[in-house]
Protein backbone atom coordinates (compact mmCIF):
# COMPACT_ATOMS: atom_id res chain seq x y z
CA UNK A 1 0.00 0.00 0.00
CA UNK A 2 1.43 3.29 -1.05
CA UNK A 3 -0.03 7.22 0.76
CA UNK A 4 -1.50 8.87 -1.70
CA UNK A 5 0.63 12.12 -1.52
CA UNK A 6 3.79 10.65 -1.08
CA UNK A 7 3.88 7.66 -3.07
CA UNK A 8 6.02 5.78 -0.47
CA UNK A 9 5.54 2.50 0.95
CA UNK A 10 3.39 2.74 4.01
CA UNK A 11 5.35 0.42 6.50
CA UNK A 12 2.40 -1.02 8.79
CA UNK A 13 4.49 -3.36 11.22
CA UNK A 14 8.44 -3.08 12.30
CA UNK A 15 8.32 -7.05 12.26
CA UNK A 16 7.39 -6.86 8.43
CA UNK A 17 9.02 -3.83 7.52
CA UNK A 18 11.53 -4.55 4.62
CA UNK A 19 13.19 -1.28 4.83
CA UNK A 20 15.42 -2.23 8.04
CA UNK A 21 18.89 -3.08 7.34
CA UNK A 22 22.12 -3.87 9.65
CA UNK A 23 23.48 -0.55 11.21
CA UNK A 24 19.77 0.84 11.44
CA UNK A 25 18.60 2.03 15.08
CA UNK A 26 15.72 -0.13 14.83
CA UNK A 27 16.88 -3.75 14.09
CA UNK A 28 16.99 -5.54 17.29
CA UNK A 29 15.70 -9.28 18.17
CA UNK A 30 12.36 -10.41 17.51
CA UNK A 31 10.76 -10.06 20.96
CA UNK A 32 12.16 -6.18 20.76
CA UNK A 33 10.52 -5.75 18.04
CA UNK A 34 6.74 -7.21 19.31
CA UNK A 35 7.52 -4.55 22.30
CA UNK A 36 8.32 -1.91 19.41
CA UNK A 37 5.28 -2.49 17.31
CA UNK A 38 2.89 -2.35 20.13
CA UNK A 39 4.66 1.19 21.09
CA UNK A 40 4.71 2.91 17.74
CA UNK A 41 3.42 4.84 15.27
CA UNK A 42 3.92 4.75 11.68
CA UNK A 43 3.35 7.66 9.87
CA UNK A 44 4.97 9.49 6.18
CA UNK A 45 5.03 12.73 5.91
CA UNK A 46 5.56 15.09 2.86
CA UNK A 47 9.13 17.12 2.25
CA UNK A 48 8.55 20.30 4.17
CA UNK A 49 6.69 19.11 7.04
CA UNK A 50 7.98 19.68 10.44
CA UNK A 51 8.94 16.67 12.92
CA UNK A 52 9.87 19.08 16.03
CA UNK A 53 10.99 22.55 16.60
CA UNK A 54 13.49 23.66 18.63
CA UNK A 55 12.69 24.93 21.96
CA UNK A 56 9.65 22.78 22.12
CA UNK A 57 9.29 19.61 24.87
CA UNK A 58 10.37 16.88 23.79
CA UNK A 59 7.36 14.33 22.64
CA UNK A 60 9.35 11.29 21.95
CA UNK A 61 11.63 10.03 19.64
CA UNK A 62 11.27 9.31 15.44
CA UNK A 63 12.90 6.56 13.37
CA UNK A 64 13.58 7.41 9.66
CA UNK A 65 12.06 4.31 7.78
CA UNK A 66 13.02 5.96 4.69
CA UNK A 67 14.10 9.37 3.23
CA UNK A 68 15.79 12.21 4.65
CA UNK A 69 15.50 15.20 7.40
CA UNK A 70 16.97 18.08 7.32
CA UNK A 71 18.35 19.05 11.12
CA UNK A 72 18.98 22.88 11.49
CA UNK A 73 19.84 24.94 14.56
CA UNK A 74 18.80 29.23 14.40
CA UNK A 75 20.10 32.12 16.58
CA UNK A 76 18.15 34.88 17.91
CA UNK A 77 18.78 36.66 15.35
CA UNK A 78 17.04 34.42 12.86
CA UNK A 79 20.36 33.25 11.12
CA UNK A 80 19.75 29.36 10.53
CA UNK A 81 22.71 26.66 10.33
CA UNK A 82 21.73 23.49 8.26
CA UNK A 83 23.64 20.50 11.14
CA UNK A 84 22.94 17.87 8.96
CA UNK A 85 21.02 15.64 7.18
CA UNK A 86 19.55 12.92 8.64
CA UNK A 87 18.97 8.99 6.85
CA UNK A 88 17.33 6.14 6.93
CA UNK A 89 18.00 3.76 9.71
CA UNK A 90 18.65 6.92 12.04
CA UNK A 91 16.63 8.32 15.49
CA UNK A 92 15.85 11.76 15.84
CA UNK A 93 14.77 13.58 19.19
CA UNK A 94 17.78 11.03 21.64
CA UNK A 95 18.91 13.20 24.01
CA UNK A 96 15.66 15.29 24.47
CA UNK A 97 13.26 12.55 24.99
CA UNK A 98 15.96 10.58 27.96
CA UNK A 99 15.79 13.72 29.69
CA UNK A 100 12.47 15.15 29.46
CA UNK A 101 13.73 18.54 28.14
CA UNK A 102 13.39 20.23 25.22
CA UNK A 103 14.39 19.79 21.55
CA UNK A 104 17.80 21.25 21.06
CA UNK A 105 17.12 21.90 17.28
CA UNK A 106 14.61 21.51 14.61
CA UNK A 107 13.82 18.57 12.74
CA UNK A 108 12.00 19.24 8.68
CA UNK A 109 11.57 16.40 6.11
CA UNK A 110 13.49 17.14 3.38
CA UNK A 111 12.11 14.48 1.18
CA UNK A 112 9.03 12.58 1.31
CA UNK A 113 9.86 10.31 4.54
CA UNK A 114 8.56 7.27 6.52
CA UNK A 115 8.62 7.94 10.30
CA UNK A 116 8.33 5.43 13.38
CA UNK A 117 7.30 7.29 16.34
CA UNK A 118 7.56 6.13 19.64
CA UNK A 119 6.51 8.50 22.78
CA UNK A 120 9.05 9.25 25.35
CA UNK A 121 6.58 7.33 27.88
CA UNK A 122 6.69 4.35 25.97
CA UNK A 123 10.47 4.65 24.72
CA UNK A 124 11.73 4.75 28.51
CA UNK A 125 9.65 1.39 28.90
CA UNK A 126 11.68 -0.05 26.69
CA UNK A 127 14.54 0.97 27.88
CA UNK A 128 14.55 -0.54 31.02
CA UNK A 129 12.81 -3.68 30.14
CA UNK A 130 15.31 -4.24 27.05
CA UNK A 131 18.95 -3.91 27.66
CA UNK A 132 19.44 -4.24 23.49
CA UNK A 133 17.45 -0.84 23.59
CA UNK A 134 19.65 0.69 25.65
CA UNK A 135 22.74 -0.74 23.66
CA UNK A 136 21.32 0.96 20.70
CA UNK A 137 20.62 3.83 22.02
CA UNK A 138 24.02 4.57 24.08
CA UNK A 139 25.73 3.74 20.55
CA UNK A 140 23.56 6.19 18.78
CA UNK A 141 24.29 8.93 21.28
CA UNK A 142 27.69 8.81 20.64
CA UNK A 143 28.00 8.82 16.82
CA UNK A 144 25.95 12.11 17.60
CA UNK A 145 29.00 13.58 19.88
CA UNK A 146 31.29 12.26 17.65
CA UNK A 147 29.78 14.12 14.80
CA UNK A 148 29.20 17.04 17.25
CA UNK A 149 32.79 17.46 18.02
CA UNK A 150 33.38 17.28 14.25
CA UNK A 151 30.73 20.25 13.88
CA UNK A 152 32.67 22.24 16.14
CA UNK A 153 36.06 21.53 14.41
CA UNK A 154 34.48 22.11 10.68
CA UNK A 155 33.07 25.56 12.06
CA UNK A 156 34.72 26.86 14.49
CA UNK A 157 38.73 25.71 13.98
CA UNK A 158 38.98 25.49 10.23
CA UNK A 159 40.38 29.02 9.48
CA UNK A 160 38.57 29.94 5.64
CA UNK A 161 35.14 29.85 4.66
CA UNK A 162 37.00 28.00 1.45
CA UNK A 163 38.44 25.16 4.14
CA UNK A 164 34.74 24.46 5.96
CA UNK A 165 33.44 24.27 2.03
CA UNK A 166 36.17 21.89 1.21
CA UNK A 167 35.25 20.04 4.35
CA UNK A 168 32.15 19.89 3.31
CA UNK A 169 32.37 18.43 -0.46
CA UNK A 170 34.84 15.98 1.01
CA UNK A 171 32.01 14.76 3.60
CA UNK A 172 29.68 13.90 0.93
CA UNK A 173 31.27 11.16 -0.49
CA UNK A 174 33.68 8.25 0.77
CA UNK A 175 37.49 8.33 0.33
CA UNK A 176 38.32 6.99 -3.13
CA UNK A 177 40.57 3.81 -3.73
CA UNK A 178 42.93 5.37 -5.76
CA UNK A 179 43.81 9.40 -4.56
CA UNK A 180 43.21 10.84 -8.05
CA UNK A 181 40.03 9.36 -8.80
CA UNK A 182 37.07 11.81 -9.63
CA UNK A 183 34.01 11.60 -7.72
CA UNK A 184 30.73 12.57 -8.62
CA UNK A 185 28.09 14.31 -6.34
CA UNK A 186 24.74 14.39 -7.84
CA UNK A 187 22.64 15.73 -5.39
CA UNK A 188 24.97 18.60 -4.64
CA UNK A 189 22.99 20.93 -2.51
CA UNK A 190 22.33 24.83 -3.62
CA UNK A 191 24.65 27.70 -2.55
CA UNK A 192 22.37 28.77 -0.18
CA UNK A 193 22.10 25.69 1.35
CA UNK A 194 25.83 24.97 1.33
CA UNK A 195 26.18 28.40 2.92
CA UNK A 196 23.79 27.13 6.02
CA UNK A 197 25.46 23.97 6.45
CA UNK A 198 29.17 26.02 6.90
CA UNK A 199 27.69 28.89 8.51
CA UNK A 200 28.89 31.32 5.88
CA UNK A 201 26.85 33.19 3.61
CA UNK A 202 25.77 32.14 -0.31
CA UNK A 203 28.10 34.89 -1.97
CA UNK A 204 31.11 33.63 -0.39
CA UNK A 205 30.43 30.27 -1.33
CA UNK A 206 29.40 31.17 -4.86
CA UNK A 207 33.14 32.89 -5.02
CA UNK A 208 34.84 30.20 -3.10
CA UNK A 209 33.08 27.17 -5.74
CA UNK A 210 34.50 29.33 -8.61
CA UNK A 211 37.60 29.77 -6.88
CA UNK A 212 38.02 26.03 -6.95
CA UNK A 213 36.94 25.48 -10.63
CA UNK A 214 39.92 27.94 -11.78
CA UNK A 215 42.14 25.79 -9.46
CA UNK A 216 40.74 22.59 -11.52
CA UNK A 217 39.97 21.13 -8.08
CA UNK A 218 36.14 20.53 -8.93
CA UNK A 219 33.98 21.03 -11.91
CA UNK A 220 30.36 21.03 -12.46
CA UNK A 221 28.50 18.79 -15.15
CA UNK A 222 25.24 20.10 -15.29
CA UNK A 223 23.55 19.55 -11.74
CA UNK A 224 26.72 17.15 -10.82
CA UNK A 225 29.59 18.29 -8.90
CA UNK A 226 32.70 16.33 -9.52
CA UNK A 227 35.50 16.25 -7.53
CA UNK A 228 38.83 16.27 -9.76
CA UNK A 229 41.49 16.90 -7.03
CA UNK A 230 40.57 15.50 -4.06
CA UNK A 231 44.38 15.77 -2.16
CA UNK A 232 44.04 19.37 -3.34
CA UNK A 233 40.49 19.96 -1.41
CA UNK A 234 42.20 18.22 1.12
CA UNK A 235 45.12 20.55 1.68
CA UNK A 236 42.58 23.33 1.47
CA UNK A 237 40.21 21.44 4.28
CA UNK A 238 42.97 21.57 6.92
Amino acid sequence: MKAPACGLDIIESCIACKACRDGFFCRFSLPVMRSMDQASHHTVMPAGALLFVEGQTSRGIFVICSGAVKLTATSKEGRVLVLKYAHAGEVLGLSAAISGTKYEITAEAATDCQLNFIGRHDFMNLLRNHAEVGVKTAMALSLEFQGACRDIHDLILTRSSSGKLARLLLSCVPKPAEPLQEQHLPSVMTHEQLAQRIGSSRETVTRSLAEMRKRRLIRLDGDILVIRDRPGLEAIAI
